[in-house]
């Protein structure tokens, strides 16, 4: 664990004084270090919303398989041959009450499923009650008490955390407006589809070196990461093409920028390609928030497009670039060049 960063680090206190170092770091990296958040997300709800997604992921198999895809590849994904280290729980809607709603009812355990997957962790049968409560709590003889979560609590951590994390993601989205010297409030990024992704890596002393999940962008505008405070193994390129480890640093958030933030200052951002390398033989986990896109058209600023900087980019909805990347199996940004204008 170190506090040594190798990409910017950006203070969401110190603006406007950070504007032009956002912006840089927009544009050189696509990616930043996010300090001094917590005012909107607290540290407690970051700790709690973590222990809530450690305890989805100790569900059965076959309960995790109730994450059904709303769009292709957003729900559940177990490990598999070609990613074996690497499984993944899908929330679609993050802002939405019903989208909350829906994905913890598809993940509900009763005490009986909760008290079977206890069983496969190793924990005799014999020494494991169920109590009726409806906290529901597994106690063994061994004084072990593991606590889990009602379907109430479930839900009321997942929604207190969308709410902070998309209030923290719109609040970043328009201060880059506002660095470029655009007016935020006729963006809407309030009104942009927002999902999340909680993703775990199974990493073994035989999978060190190897890589827990391929290079890849985020297809989405904005992304923030919450990712694992002692495991690493997060890397993003830089403009010369070498991966650059991203090193845990507690305390501080992980933004990434995606395809869409190309398109939406017309070429003036740059999406980061990054990659999960196995350096460590632990469980990694992390919560990744996606800014996706408005549900209309998208196309490049009209403050960022004149006669010395021409539209780079033909207009999209992020809908039919989503689905622009899983057709052409383009999942590294290189499906931006199928958008480029002929002028470009």
């Amino acid at each position: 664990m170190s506090n040594k960063c190798n990409i910017p680090v950006i203070d969401l206190q110190d603006f406007p004084n950070q504007s032009s170092k956002l912006i840089a770091a927009c544009e050189d990296w696509g990616c930043f270090r996010l300090l001094n958040y917590q005012q909107v997300l607290p540290e407690t709800l970051m700790i709690e919303m973590k222990t809530v997604v450690i305890a989805l992921f100790d569900l059965p198999v076959e309960i995790k398989r109730r994450n059904i895809d709303v769009i292709a590849g957003g729900g559940y994904v177990a490990p598999s041959p070609k990613i074996p280290l690497y499984e993944a729980l899908g929330l679609h809607d993050m802002t939405s009450r019903s989208g909350v709603d829906d994905f913890c009812a598809q993940l509900d355990a009763s005490p009986h499923q909760r008290y079977l997957n206890k069983l496969s962790v190793g924990v005799p049968s014999h020494q494991l009650t169920v109590s009726r409560n409806p906290s529901v709590k597994l106690v063994t003889d061994e004084n072990l008490v593991i606590n889990e979560l009602s379907l109430t609590q479930l839900v009321d951590t997942i929604m207190r955390y969308a709410e902070a994390v998309h209030g923290l993601i719109v609040d970043i989205g328009k201060k880059l407006a506002e660095s470029l010297g655009v007016k935020s409030e006729n963006i809407g990024f309030e009104n942009w589809t927002c999902r999340a992704r909680l993703n775990k890596y199974h990493f073994t002393p035989q999978s060190v070196g190897t890589t827990g999940g391929p290079m890849h962008t985020d297809s989405g505008f904005l992304t923030i990461l919450q990712d694992d405070e002692g495991v690493g193994g997060l890397e993003v390129m830089n403009k010369s093409g070498d991966f650059v480890p991203v090193d845990p640093w507690p305390g501080t958030l992980l933004v990434n920028l995606g395809d869409m933030a190309p398109v939406w200052s017309n070429g003036r951002f740059c999406n980061v390609r990054h990659r999960v390398q196995c350096k460590d033989a632990n469980t990694r986990v992390s919560i990744a928030s996606f800014l996706l896109g408005p549900e209309e058209i998208l196309e490049p600023l009209p403050e960022l497009v004149d006669d010395d900087h021409p539209r780079v980019f033909v207009p999209t909805t992020y809908e039919d670039y989503r689905k622009l990347r899983f057709s052409s199996k383009l999942h590294a940004g290189e499906a931006l060049a199928l958008l480029h204008t002929t002028s470009s």
